[in-house]
């Protein structure tokens, strides 16, 4: 696994881990630097969606908790995973 692979990962498990604890403040910034982090190595390697997909998480992981905002972080990381997994086995 490369490190975006390991970042997006990274992220994935944070936001599964805030439908436990919602409220973590920390958490969440952890989640919006990684974002930042896969921004940059995703525009690097020339892919356009994961930045896009990057942008509206942190719209999500800086609003006011609720389940349907931890639902679209979830979402949204799987999302970049599904991304990077084609990119990986030379489908993008």
């Amino acid at each position: 696994m490369d490190a975006l692979g390991k970042l997006c990962t990274e992220g994935k498990q944070l936001a599964d881990y805030l439908w436990q604890v919602p409220k973590d403040e920390a958490a969440r910034q952890k989640i919006v630097a990684i974002l930042d982090q896969i921004s940059a190595a995703a525009s690097k390697q020339g892919r356009t969606e994961m930045p896009r997909i990057c942008e509206e998480l942190k719209t999500a992981a800086k609003a006011s908790p609720s389940p349907q905002q931890v639902d679209l972080l979830v979402t949204g990381f799987d999302r970049l995973m599904n991304l990077w997994q084609a990119a990986k086995s030379g489908l993008l």
